[in-house]
């Protein structure tokens, strides 16, 4: 599990869910949560939270040039790759500390994904979870 911690700086609401914006060393991530801060008291502006996302989750990309829906979109250096016969963990360094990925062997080889390259990671905003720190 890929675990940050930031700041809360956005909170956009709507009946039962809420869009919420956190600052991770600068970087902006995007949560959709089916809570509002009226039913979960830890959804305020300025509030510390841990925001968590399935390494399973994490897409990474070459060369991405366009507009996409992905809102959290982040760029990294790989610091390691451990290959096995049908899934490849891929351990990004991220300036908030390593980030890892696990995707298909056959996309690691189809990417060239080598120690060392720029990437670009991706996690959808429904994928990430925010958990407040006690």
């Amino acid at each position: 599990m890929n675990k940050l911690t930031g700041t809360i700086t956005s909170i956009q609401s709507s009946s039962e869910m809420s869009i919420v914006e956190v600052d991770v060393s600068g970087d902006v991530f995007s949560a959709t949560v089916l809570e509002t801060p009226v039913s979960a008291t830890y959804l305020k502006v300025g509030k510390k939270i841990e925001i968590i996302f399935k390494e399973t989750e994490v897409a990474i990309g070459r060369d991405l040039t366009g507009l996409i829906s992905i809102r959290n979109r982040f760029k990294s250096r790989i610091q390691n790759i451990v290959e096995h016969s049908i899934l490849s963990t891929i351990v990004l360094d991220y300036r908030s500390g390593p980030i890892t990925s696990i995707i298909s062997t056959k996309s690691t080889h189809r990417l060239n994904l080598r120690i060392g390259d720029e990437v670009e990671w991706l996690v959808k905003t429904n994928e990430v979870s925010l958990c407040p720190i006690l």
